[in-house]
């Protein structure tokens, strides 16, 4: 495979798009990153991504640095090749992600977006759509956010990691690690009427949770462009996408006092740090209240 190959570039960006929920204008930036890191590959004339080492890396950021780029977008540029390799190991086109020694900012600093409860519940009472594509999505929205799955999970959720008598869903995260969720009565109702009135009526080609009419797994855009019809469907003006449930799934798992170190669990984050940043949305949406409904606010 060349360097510049666009296999798994694409791939990438529809990544980025469907489960971190990257702004346009993001990932046209991180678009650009990419094009002069792939041409400086393939001037390298190195065969496959594969052959790419961390000098190779600082001599292209070496590069940058020489033709004036400035500190910020130097940075900027590394971030985009970090989350690309990244991505390549999670894919398994590579065995190691050789750039996770490498210094970089922290990715996503901005607060993440949330739902709040009220437009959550504009979600749920939309009128239920009784036919077999919307009684599925109506699932996997109450999955998303009921359970906080990343997209990624509920594409590659199977039959035998559901277990709805005792409410709970065996997922694989990132790096293949597992982790037991609990799924509250809705989700469990959602699934079981998606189970009874539409999958067990369909030619299942796989065993995937969620099937499309072709009988095969859904795709993560399917699910991205689905989540965009809902929102407008509910009269939401937010530019959310799948991870958006997630987000909102946490912050509310706060807001009402659970545990820092429970939701961390539950949502399978490795170190605490990724978890505590929902701690400022809480802290934020409570200042937020306190200034709107205390006298002295």
């Amino acid at each position: 495979m060349k360097a510049t190959e666009p296999y798994p570039i694409p791939e990438f960006f529809n990544y980025l798009a469907a489960e971190k929920g990257l702004a346009q204008n993001t990932l046209l930036a991180y678009r650009q990153d990419l094009f002069r890191y792939a041409k400086f590959i393939e001037a390298k004339k190195i065969k496959g991504w594969d052959k790419v080492t961390r000098a190779h890396i600082l001599q292209f950021l070496s590069q940058e640095q020489k033709n004036g780029l400035d500190s910020t977008s130097i940075a900027r540029r590394l971030v985009s090749v970090k989350l690309f390799h990244r991505f390549m190991v999670h894919e398994r086109l590579l065995q190691e992600d050789i750039t996770s020694v490498l210094e970089s900012p922290k990715l996503w600093k901005k607060l993440p977006h949330f739902l709040t409860r009220l437009e959550i519940d504009s979600i749920f009472k939309l009128p239920l759509s009784k036919d077999p594509a919307g009684i599925r999505d109506r699932a996997i929205v109450e999955c998303l956010y009921g359970a906080g799955l990343r997209v990624s999970e509920i594409v590659n959720l199977t039959l035998d990691r559901v277990d709805l008598e005792n409410a709970f869903i065996r997922s694989l995260g990132k790096g293949d690690k597992e982790r037991i969720v609990p799924i509250g009565k809705k989700a469990i109702g959602a699934c079981k009427e998606y189970l009874g009135r539409v999958r067990a009526k369909m030619k299942a080609k796989t065993d995937h949770f969620f099937i499309g009419k072709n009988g095969r797994g859904l795709t993560r855009q399917y699910i991205w462009q689905m989540i965009k019809k809902v929102a407008k469907q509910a009269g939401i003006q937010k530019d959310i996408t799948p991870h958006t449930f997630r987000h909102s799934y946490a912050t509310h798992l706060l807001e009402g006092g659970a545990d820092l170190r429970m939701v961390q669990e539950l949502l399978g984050h490795s170190d605490i740090s990724t978890t505590q940043i929902y701690t400022h949305v809480s802290r934020d949406r409570l200042k937020s209240v306190h200034a709107k409904f205390h006298p002295r606010g």
